[in-house]
């Protein structure tokens, strides 16, 4: 098996478009390596970086979560 995968296979990996993934590595979004002209991704990498958006999603969802509204008297 080998420790790293091209662009093709990361992005179907990460279930996103070929041209999704293009954009997020040109934002520097994605973790990936440059080898020449070529775009590289690490599995391991990758894995951590969806476990990060994960928490960064759920973090965001509980803070726009309103607060409970009560009756002042």
């Amino acid at each position: 098996m080998r420790a790293t995968m091209q662009t093709k296979p990361a992005a179907e990996y990460l279930g996103i478009s070929y041209w999704k993934l293009l954009e997020l590595v040109k934002a520097g979004k994605v973790p990936h390596i440059r080898v020449g002209g070529r775009i590289l991704f690490r599995r391991e990498s990758l894995d951590k970086w969806l476990e990060e958006q994960e928490a960064i999603s759920v973090c965001k969802e509980l803070e726009s979560r309103p607060g409970k509204i009560r009756r002042l008297k």
